[in-house]
């Protein structure tokens, strides 16, 4: 055990990637780091990371924004329930911890968002506790080194890395040996066409001394992507102002605006399907005069095409009033709201939609 954390704490301190959070032991720009980290490719992360903590510079500035200000900052980097949890693990902080970071393992967990890798994270770079911090880089590290044939995904094979990862952690500078193994994973010992001949840990490998490398470690197969169909709805009223909707918190991209509309059922058309979502979501009965564009993003979980339609507000309904989950909304508002990234694809088409000024 020794032997290993020497080796790659030798080759981390020539090696270690210079990140903008490692330049601080600010335990809260560590935790908004850790967080973004999460889903997220460090090059994605870096100049989010920076817009965030230019904006909310500390748990209390977060604590006290909006949760429409949150969002914006965070548009575009998606998953977005990280947000809303940083928000409202902040909001904890402010009312139970003085705007601090809580520095115990336990407080540490209970506040939303945070798991065993980002506990383990936290508590080892921003408060030098000796816990394990095992994220799929680390997880891949560990499986080669130890030549461990059981899943890295599964229950048996997370339990024993772990339980290894618990055991290499010293004493002194975890922050350090954690963020060696995650840059070794990241830079090293790399999914696929690992450079073994570049690792510091080559020669107690035993997955290189068995030529496995290339085998290790072993995932579960992954499920192709499904494809989903939603429709949206592009409705003005007379001064030229679009009609949003705020999707609620607990849904899918929960807390951001978009078009009124949502996804097709089975069989079911788009005019048709149209008509009843906007209906079901804002209770207001429309003709679909137009169709205006189609635009494709992919989910962690699905492939999505939104379709978006003109619309025209048909007699008889009541047009929302502005209030917190649906309002009217000129273009220029609609820039200071985040949308998700199918809807911001349509922001384009939408000036054909509004009306031209008279001719001075």
């Amino acid at each position: 055990m020794s032997l290993i954390r020497q080796k790659l704490l030798r080759w981390y301190r020539k090696n270690q990637r210079d990140l903008p959070w490692r330049r601080t032991r600010d335990p809260y720009a560590v935790w908004v780091s850790e967080i973004m980290l999460q889903q997220t490719r460090v090059e994605t992360a870096i100049p989010f990371y920076r817009r965030f903590l230019e904006r909310f510079p500390d748990a209390s500035s977060l604590a006290a924004a909006s949760s429409d200000e949150v969002l914006k900052v965070w548009e575009n980097l998606g998953y977005y329930s990280r947000a809303r949890n940083l928000h409202e693990a902040a909001k904890i902080m402010e009312s139970r911890h003085g705007g601090r970071l809580p520095e115990t393992p336990e407080d540490l967990a209970a506040l939303p968002g945070i798991g065993d890798y980002t506990a383990g994270a936290v508590g080892s770079i921003a408060f030098g506790r000796p816990v394990p911090a095992v994220d799929g880089n680390v997880r891949r590290v560990l499986a080669r080194l130890y030549a461990i044939g059981d899943s890295v995904e599964s229950g048996p094979g997370k339990s024993r890395l772990r339980a290894l990862a618990a055991e290499l952690v010293p004493q002194e500078d975890p922050g350090a040996f954690n963020q060696s193994l995650m840059d070794l994973g990241s830079r090293v010992c790399t999914p696929t066409l690992p450079r073994c001949p570049e690792c510091p840990l080559a020669n107690v490998c035993e997955a290189f001394h068995q030529g496995l490398q290339e085998r290790l470690p072993v995932a579960s197969p992954k499920k192709s992507l499904p494809s989903e169909s939603a429709i949206a709805a592009v409705l003005l009223d007379r001064d030229g102002r679009f009609l949003v909707v705020r999707r609620p918190l607990q849904g899918f991209l929960g807390g951001l605006w978009k078009f009124p509309g949502g996804f097709l059922r089975p069989g079911e058309g788009l005019p048709e399907g149209l008509r009843r979502t906007v209906r079901e979501e804002t209770g207001l009965p429309v003709s679909v005069l137009m169709e205006l564009a189609s635009v494709n993003t992919v989910y962690s979980h699905f492939r999505l095409r939104l379709t978006a339609f003109r619309c025209r507000k048909r007699s008889g309904g009541i047009v929302p009033s502005a209030g917190p989950d649906c309002r009217w909304a000129t273009f220029e508002e609609m820039n200071r709201l985040a949308f998700s990234k199918a809807d911001r694809l349509l922001f384009p088409f939408l000036p054909v939609c509004r009306p031209r000024s008279p001719a001075g």
